[in-house]
C-alpha cells in the first residue's frame, strides 16, 4: 500500500492532507498543495481534478517545494496510487485520435518514438499491462487535458516503487 502526505504550503507547513489511495479531488481538504511527503509506494499527481491535465509521477521521497522540482504547474489537485505490478508490460500506441492511423506495440521503455518506429505523433494510446507513465486506454489526449502535447517516449512503472 502507499501513503502520500500533501501540505498547504512549501516546506511541509501549513494544513495537510493524508492519503493511502486514490483521490479525485483534493479541493475540499486543501486549498492547495504545495508540498508532499510520500511515505510509501508511488503515486501520480495531476494539476486538475478527476486526473486530468498536467501530471507529475512522485515515489518515495520529500517534495520541499513542488515548482523547484520543475513541477510545471502550481497545485496539485488529484492523485493516484500506482499498485505494484508483477508480470508483463505491453501498451498499443497510435499515430491519431481514437486509436487511427499506425499501431505499435511497446513491451519495454521507448526512449524515443521518433527513432524507434519513425513515427511523428502518438496521439492515443492503450494499456493493456502493466503500468507505464500513462496508465488507462486514451482515444484522445485531450482526454487527459492536454490538447497540443506530444508523447515522444513511454516508461514502465517496474520496481521504481
Amino acid at each position: 500500500m502507499g501513503k502520500i502526505v500533501f501540505y498547504e504550503e512549501r516546506n511541509f507547513q501549513g494544513r495537510s492532507y493524508e492519503c493511502m489511495s486514490d483521490c479525485s479531488d483534493m479541493s475540499s481538504y486543501l486549498s492547495r498543495c504545495q508540498s508532499c511527503r510520500v511515505e510509501s509506494g508511488c503515486f501520480m499527481v495531476y494539476e486538475r481534478p478527476n486526473y486530468m491535465g498536467m501530471q507529475f509521477f512522485m515515489r518515495r521521497g520529500e517534495y520541499h517545494d513542488m515548482q523547484r522540482m520543475g513541477m510545471m504547474f502550481d497545485s496539485i489537485r488529484s492523485c493516484r496510487m500506482i499498485p505494484y505490478h508483477r508480470g508483463p508490460f505491453r501498451m498499443r500506441i497510435y499515430e491519431r485520435e481514437n486509436f487511427g492511423g499506425q499501431m505499435y506495440e511497446l513491451m519495454d521503455d521507448c526512449d524515443s518514438i521518433m527513432d524507434r518506429y519513425r513515427m511523428s505523433d502518438c496521439m492515443s494510446c492503450h494499456v493493456m499491462d502493466g503500468h507505464w507513465l500513462m496508465p488507462g486506454e486514451y482515444r484522445s489526449f485531450m482526454n487527459m487535458g492536454m490538447s497540443g502535447m506530444r508523447w515522444m517516449s513511454m516508461r514502465r512503472i517496474t520496481d521504481m516503487c
